[in-house]
């Protein structure tokens, strides 16, 4: 880890969490697409089993249980704390008139690419209704800030930092799940990560037309190493079918990714890496710090039971999601990737 790195860790640490930066942001605003990575709260009014909304989820987030699949911080919080914003960036379900004008997280627990994918789950917004719900804000926001001018609010959301972290859902939830989908039988791997890049370079698009400019792309992770995915192919090392076909997603992926960047004038894709392993200090790695239900949705945490006390010591909060201590390290690692776009002079 860089000593870089290791800096911006200690300055979240130090932080508080209801206050951050007593200073004006470094852009203007943070807007956030995702799935449960991401999410924090988006889920918690929906008909689903992909919620979060209860202890002992939130355990160390001063708030509690917001939606958050984690036991504090996700990823998305702590790079909002870095940039500089007073407060997390809104849920768009809990979003105020005033607030949006910061950013809004779209992140839905179980979403993906392809608008089926968990669908056995119940409700989830998928990527093509996040684009939805942002044409909604910034509909909101032509009255708010830009008097009645959409070209106004573009120019605007042209400094902003788009973060859409996509795909994970559409292999845990459809590809690798062959008792509700039937994808792994209709393609091959390779053709699956076609099929789904093509789609969500015309989600990217999209954003681009709809303002963005300054995009920021984490790559789907190594799914075939959660408790979780483990589990469901019951062995006990990761599984190499999974963690093979995210590489080969990842990499059409950051391909896509320049051809999108050369052909959309004034565009900046910046796909931000996969962790690919942390230091030994995180020494239980192949189970989660929460008792996992039978009952609820697939790897999430027994409703009110009392998780592990050594949390700084695991990776996995619960079946598929790291612990806050993970995201302290990915959300520095994301915040550092991304700052050609906060470090420009030209915002």
């Amino acid at each position: 880890m860089s000593s870089f790195v290791q800096a911006l860790i200690s300055m979240v640490l130090s932080t508080t969490l209801l206050c951050f930066v007593r200073s004006a942001p470094q852009v203007p605003c943070y807007f956030i697409f995702g799935d449960s990575s991401m999410d924090n709260g988006n889920n918690n009014h929906l008909v689903t089993t992909a919620k979060a909304n209860y202890p002992p989820y939130g355990i160390d987030f001063p708030n509690g249980s917001t939606g958050r699949f984690s036991n504090g911080r996700n990823t998305a919080d702590v790079v909002a704390q870095l940039l500089g914003f007073e407060n997390f960036i809104p849920p768009f379900a809990t979003a105020r008139r005033e607030e949006i004008v910061r950013g809004v997280n779209y992140a839905s627990g179980a979403a993906g690419i392809r608008d089926e994918t968990a669908e056995h789950m119940g409700g989830r917004i998928c990527m093509n209704r996040q684009l939805t719900n942002h044409a909604i804000t910034i509909l909101r926001l032509v009255n708010l800030i830009g008097n009645g001018s959409l070209a106004k609010v573009q120019q605007h959301l042209n400094k902003c930092i788009y973060t859409v972290a996509m795909g994970n859902n559409d292999y845990i939830n459809n590809y690798f799940y062959p008792k509700y989908y039937q994808t792994s039988i209709l393609y091959t791997p390779e053709q699956y990560a076609k099929i789904l890049i093509k789609q969500y370079s015309k989600q990217l698009s999209k954003l681009y037309k709809y303002g963005a400019r300054k995009f920021g792309i984490p790559g789907a992770g190594y799914i075939g190493c959660t408790p979780a995915m483990m589990k469901r192919f019951k062995t006990n090392t990761c599984v190499d079918a999974v963690n093979g076909a995210i590489i080969q997603f990842n990499a059409k992926l950051v391909t896509a990714l320049g051809e999108l960047e050369s052909k959309l004038s004034g565009s900046k894709f910046i796909f931000i890496d996969p962790p690919q392993g942390y230091s030994s200090d995180f020494n239980v790695t192949d189970k989660p710090c929460c008792n996992i239900s039978t009952t609820i949705g697939e790897g999430q945490c027994v409703p009110n039971e009392i998780p592990c006390g050594a949390r700084k010591n695991y990776l996995f909060w619960d079946g598929f999601h790291t612990t806050e201590s993970i995201s302290l390290i990915d959300g520095a690692k994301a915040y550092a990737t991304l700052s050609p776009f906060y470090a420009s002079k030209t915002k």
